[in-house]
């Protein structure tokens, strides 16, 4: 019997590059996953324990009723994984237009901030939960022309570092993860004279989050994790 038998874990983003290696690690592992994308069907992973919950979380309404419908189905949420994101940039910061940097900010951190809303009530009444969002090596080592997606990035690391101390009172722990360049279809198309085998795997990072959320995890809260790979 697997320690992830009966617990709820919901996962954003679960259908993307690193989501489907985040989302097929939890199921591996016993958990029933509540997966949620803008556009995503029960039928993208093929097991009983999985339900698809079509949200977009830079809506705070859109948060809150993935956050219910994931309770309705499953009864409860053990954990949130926080994988959905995105990148844009190439631009110096005088050369940045809104349009970028709205666009990291809300898929970067306001969407996180719409979820931890909506999640944490249930979690602290619980008396328990797990908090896990992918957030960037960019977010403590800055890139040159990447101003919005680094400060986003950042931004994302603060705001969990502060969901984890004023949920430590309810047992509640909460981690950012910090992966390098990650071994994905979308960077493998815009690098592809790379060798994507030193990059950071995405069955690795993967397998950060699901220590994260079991029992061996629960002393770590407050972590903004490194996962860079061969690229140190």
């Amino acid at each position: 019997m697997s320690e992830f038998d009966n617990r709820v874990v919901l996962i954003t983003g679960a259908k993307g590059g690193l989501g489907t290696a985040v989302t097929q690690a939890f199921l591996a592992a016993g958990a029933m996953v509540a997966g949620s994308s803008k556009s995503i069907r029960d039928s993208d992973f093929s097991s009983p324990r999985f339900a698809a919950i079509p949200a977009d979380l830079t809506i705070a309404e859109s948060a809150r009723q993935l956050v219910d419908a994931t309770i309705q189905r499953f009864r409860k949420i053990d954990a949130l994984v926080h994988v959905m994101g995105g990148f844009a940039g190439g631009a110096p910061i005088h050369e940045t237009g809104d349009e970028t940097w709205d666009l990291m900010m809300n898929l970067n951190l306001r969407a996180a901030f719409n979820v931890l809303r909506a999640v944490i009530p249930q979690m602290r009444q619980a008396g328990r939960g797990r908090i896990v969002a992918i957030s960037s090596r960019q977010a403590v080592e800055p890139a040159a022309n990447l101003s919005a997606y680094n400060t986003s990035k950042a931004a994302l690391v603060a705001l969990i570092r502060t969901a984890a101390l004023e949920n430590a009172d309810a047992g509640i722990t909460a981690n950012t993860i910090l992966p390098g360049t990650m071994n994905t279809e979308a960077n493998r198309k815009s690098s592809p004279d790379a060798d994507p085998s030193t990059w950071v795997q995405t069955e690795h990072v993967a397998g950060i989050a699901t220590f994260l959320v079991s029992d061996a995890g629960a002393e770590i809260t407050g972590a903004a994790i490194p996962a860079y790979g061969q690229s140190i």
